[in-house]
């Protein structure tokens, strides 16, 4: 009988063989032996899970990390754990025209990684309740007496000051913003008020405040932050984006990269108040002009701008279009219409030797108003009388000169620059009497549909005046509905109608425009951006401060990779050490196997020789 040899040359010379009784005992081991084989067999097998789910779950953690953060910003988080050191805090004053308030946010510590943004919420009290304060009436009535401007800011930043931890003051930074009624004062009274609260409030308060904190900010600039505020609630910044969200090919101002950028789709903003209207939207591409002139006043409405907080990197760089049409609000529109009917009426009748409108029994027929309502208009010594004959189309008719547009292209309203928009692949969100003329009466806010809206309205302005009080006083329009919406709802209707499909071009057919008064059921402000936009470096100070922690910290940012690479090293040592013993193993019971098959035994049986004893292993 022979041997059976083994033997290898790499990675290491070995060799060792086995005789012909050992053979059987290896081809059918014993308890141990298989028990050790099937050790190993499932030490290889966990290794393989181990190396091929570590991506996917790595993927999953991402995603599902990255809708947490999400849902934390959209729903209600309950009250702030104050007690959290790595909370950081700052706070936003907005002094508009009729009040001012106070807005308090707060965010965890920035996560190092230079792609996302802060997570920025507003704080909330022991009740769950947004931190703001309001007073009244705005800061631009102490345009004669600015040196009370610090007294008058003084309960909205005591209020803030309870609320923020008192070792938290220094880093939480403070900015007071002010808008309209600022805005229309002169230079130097507003220099004023701000003087002295660059002045005062360091003397009384601890928090982060310098002379570029407070200021008067521009329409374009209050734009801009309401764009930003809304699409940061959306969540239309976070980058990671799955195949079933919208993106959008984005040409980055300022970057070198000859390529397209690909990123998720932000929401274009339209909102009318009372009395101007405003419309911003992203223009991902490039845009051309028809002239220098068109190219020089397009400069005052596009703004480029980067919320990354490292000015080399390109992903978070955004060019959006904002303009804002004072006299375009809906109770704006409606007095220039109402001059207009007492000029021409005035005019009519002098020329005419008329007395239409002068009283109730020879009513002017207004279309814009609903059946048989009668409503007067103008000065007391020139008053009109108007009736309602609730003719929406023709009421549209009638207000398209009032939007001022041009025959240039590229023009919207008051012949005013806007970009093009791609309205195939384009969202936008209507606030303010977008919402309130399809939701108060027609009761469809939401999801726009031009046909179903047209039809809503046109049903509305011509049902009788009395029918409608009728319906009011039963409940069944929007509970903060009132007299004067039912008055002007089909005017303001029709006024809409033509601002968005005439004034803006949206096309008739356009899908993508919801309507409504919050954004996840919260009310987004405008200091949400203007928070997010100011504070866009301070991750850096978190990066950075992650940076100089040294090997150890950087060990155990990178614990989970480091972790899995001594992982996999551990199993082979522990799968490569089994062989080794087994194969040891082998060697023995060889060599044992040969000392009992020795070749003086072999010869004495060949030759046939007789023994007196023969010695017997055990």
């Amino acid at each position: 009988m022979g041997r059976i040899s083994f033997s290898c040359l790499f990675p290491a010379s070995w060799h060792f063989s086995l005789s012909c009784q050992v053979v059987p005992r290896l081809m059918f081991p014993s308890l141990r032996q298989l028990l050790l084989i099937i050790l190993v067999l499932c030490l290889i097998g966990l290794l393989y899970l181990m190396l091929v789910s570590g991506n996917r779950h790595t993927v999953w953690t991402s995603e599902e990390n990255h809708f947490h953060r999400h849902l934390a910003r959209v729903t209600d988080v309950g009250a702030t754990d104050t007690s959290n050191p790595n909370l950081n805090y700052g706070l936003v004053v907005d002094c508009g025209s009729s009040g001012s308030r106070i807005f308090v946010y707060c965010w965890p510590r920035h996560n190092g990684n230079p792609h996302e943004l802060l997570d920025i919420q507003q704080m909330r009290d022991q009740h769950g309740k947004p931190v703001v304060m309001k007073i009244k009436p705005g800061i631009s009535e102490l345009a004669k007496t600015p040196e009370k401007a610090s007294n008058y800011m003084f309960p909205l930043l005591s209020f803030a000051a309870e609320h923020i931890p008192k070792n938290k003051h220094q880093e939480t930074p403070l900015y007071i913003l002010c808008t309209a009624g600022m805005r229309i004062l002169p230079e130097s009274q507003q220099e004023a008020i701000l003087e002295d609260l660059r002045t005062d409030i360091p003397v009384h308060f601890n928090f982060l405040f310098s002379d570029s904190h407070v200021e008067v900010i521009s329409g374009k600039q209050e734009g801009v932050y309401a764009w930003i505020g809304i699409n940061f609630v959306l969540g239309t910044f976070d980058h990671v984006h799955s195949d079933k969200e919208a993106v959008v090919e984005v040409q980055v101002p300022g970057s070198d990269q000859q390529e397209a950028l690909v990123r998720k789709r932000t929401a274009g903003v339209l909102d009318m108040g009372g009395v101007s209207t405003q419309i911003a939207y992203e223009v991902p591409k490039t845009v051309s002009f028809a002239s220098p002139q068109q190219e020089e006043v397009a400069k005052n409405m596009l703004a480029e701008f980067n919320l990354g907080c490292d000015a080399h990197r390109t992903e978070h760089v955004y060019r959006v279009y904002v303009s804002t049409f004072l006299g375009f609000g809906g109770n704006a529109a409606r007095q220039r219409y109402e001059d207009n009917i007492v000029r021409d009426t005035a005019t009519r009748n002098k020329l005419l030797g008329q007395h239409i409108g002068e009283t109730p029994e020879s009513p002017i027929l207004d279309p814009c108003l609903p059946t048989d309502l009668q409503d007067e208009i103008g000065p007391d010594l020139q008053k009109l009388h108007l009736r309602g004959t609730g003719d929406f189309d023709q009421c549209r008719l009638i207000l398209q000169p009032f939007l001022n547009r041009t025959n240039e292209t590229q023009t919207s309203l008051n012949g005013v620059y806007q970009p093009n928009i791609d309205y195939v692949n384009s969202q936008f969100y209507g606030f303010s009497e977008f919402y309130y003329c399809t939701e108060d009466v027609l009761r469809m806010g939401g999801d726009y549909n031009s046909s179903k809206y047209t039809q809503a309205a046109k049903g509305y302005c011509a049902t009788q005046w009395k029918t409608l009080r009728e319906r009011f006083e039963s409940g069944l329009y929007a509970s903060h509905a009132d007299l004067h919406r039912l008055k002007y709802q089909c005017f303001k209707s029709a006024w809409m109608y033509e601002v968005l499909h005439s004034g803006f071009s949206f096309p008739s057919n356009y899908k993508n425009l919801k309507t409504a008064q919050l954004v996840y059921d919260k009310e987004v402000q405008w200091t949400l951006g203007a928070i997010l936009y100011r504070t866009r470096f301070l991750p850096l100070r978190d990066i950075q401060q992650e940076s100089l922690k040294g090997a150890h910290s950087h060990w155990r940012h990178s614990f989970s990779f480091v972790n899995n690479h001594y992982l996999f090293l551990a199993c082979f040592f522990i799968v490569l050490l089994s062989i080794m013993l087994y194969l040891m193993r082998l060697r023995r019971i060889h060599r044992h196997a040969a000392k009992r098959c020795s070749p003086s035994s072999v010869a004495w049986l060949e030759e046939g020789l007789s023994s007196a004893t023969l010695p017997i292993n055990l």
